[in-house]
């Protein structure tokens, strides 16, 4: 349970992070401190959840028959070297081609977005699809974004949403594996 939870529990930091990175202008500032608390504090009862979980020797996430091989091995390794090189890449490219600064976070969701598309067929777990589909949308939708007029909200539409999403799916995957410990 734990290999696997240590997934659910990077998206979740991860989905934090985007949060308190990107609740900020044009938000209101009581709105963003609001967001910012929300997503700790969702970070912190997903912590006790799954090790509440944890103690009562739950399932792992994704059900009995997950399989018990690494999921962190040669195709997570290479998706994950791909990741890197695409947002360090693509932000140096669209930086060079003096895109707007809230470019940067949109590019991010959209290469996080399209990570979380290929694990999909390499942990096969289609639920990974769910937030890999809705920040795949987010980033291109803030790419749009800042060709416009509405370019500082590019950091609410690809951060934060994109924030909300990841910690969504963690709290989908933690209370999953906390319901199969309380079933009979």
């Amino acid at each position: 349970m734990l290999q696997r939870m240590s997934g659910v529990f990077i998206g979740a930091l991860f989905g934090t992070i985007f949060v308190i990175a990107n609740a900020h202008d044009p938000l209101n500032p009581t709105i963003g401190v609001a967001l910012r608390v929300l997503a700790v504090l969702t970070f912190g009862g997903l912590l006790a959840l799954a090790l509440r979980a944890g103690r009562r020797g739950g399932a792992a996430v994704g059900g009995p028959q997950a399989s018990q091989e690494s999921w962190y091995g040669g195709k997570f390794g290479f998706v994950v070297a791909a990741e890197v090189v695409l947002m360090i890449g693509g932000n140096l490219a669209l930086r060079g081609a003096g895109a707007p600064a809230e470019t940067a976070v949109a590019w991010i969701a959209l290469i996080v977005g399209l990570h979380f598309l290929a694990l999909t067929a390499v942990w096969k777990r289609r639920s990974i699809a769910v937030p890999g589909t809705a920040l795949t949308a987010l980033g291109v939708i803030g790419l749009g974004m800042a060709a416009t007029s509405a370019v500082a909200w590019v950091p609410f539409v690809s951060g934060v949403l994109s924030g909300v999403a990841l910690l969504g799916g963690s709290a989908y995957a933690v209370t999953h594996a906390y319901r199969a410990t309380v079933r009979p």
